[in-house]
């Protein structure tokens, strides 16, 4: 059973390198921005309230996002781990995340933490913008989630540090190196694949 979380700024290649390692790993990925999308695509009423947050910039609120999380969790494909990406965004979310899975015995194995220029951020995501028509990607709104992250998401990285399953990975440079990168820094901690 391999519970894992990824963190890091907006485009920090997070969705890249959690397919990879949900494949090696058996284990499902549970993005929170891919279930949103979903929602606002098929203008759900979550999807509708979404829409607005999103399209600001800002983060959904923890309520909402912890009830998606604790519902996703409990589906069967879940049941031998996962890999989380873009949850927890805040400490209430860790309190939220510890609790949940402490009722079942279980806690997180490590959390990989990709580390990325923030010019080099906001150019891909820039780029993304052009080559998926996303509307919650213009620079301003790229530049102002950036900072929300910095703001809300950077003091869960030093709990993370103090419970030492914090694996810090060069998150620039071309994608194989840098699953390689977060593969050889999960073997040194007893984390292998299932392949």
């Amino acid at each position: 059973m391999t519970r894992l979380l990824i963190v890091g700024p907006p485009g920090a290649g997070k969705g890249t390198q959690s397919a990879r390692l949900t494949s090696a790993y058996g284990i499902p990925a549970i993005a929170t921005g891919d279930i949103f999308r979903y929602n606002i695509a098929n203008q759900t009423p979550l999807g509708v309230e979404v829409k607005a947050i999103v399209d600001a910039g800002d983060y959904v609120p923890d309520s909402l996002t912890n009830a998606l999380i604790a519902s996703r969790l409990e589906e069967a494909d879940a049941a031998d781990g996962f890999l989380l990406d873009g949850y927890p965004r805040t400490l209430e979310q860790v309190g939220f995340l510890d609790r949940l899975l402490a009722a079942k015995g279980q806690a997180l194995d490590a959390v990989i933490q990709l580390v990325a220029d923030q010019e080099e951020v906001v150019e891909r995501l820039r780029h993304r913008a052009i080559e998926q028509g996303r509307s919650d990607d213009t620079e301003e709104a790229i530049r102002h989630r950036q900072e929300v992250y910095a703001r809300e998401t950077s003091p869960l990285i030093a709990v993370f540090q103090q419970r030492g399953i914090l694996i810090e990975v060069d998150g620039l440079g071309e994608i194989d190196d840098i699953t390689n990168r977060i593969s050889e820094a999960l073997v040194e901690r007893g984390i292998v694949t299932t392949a």
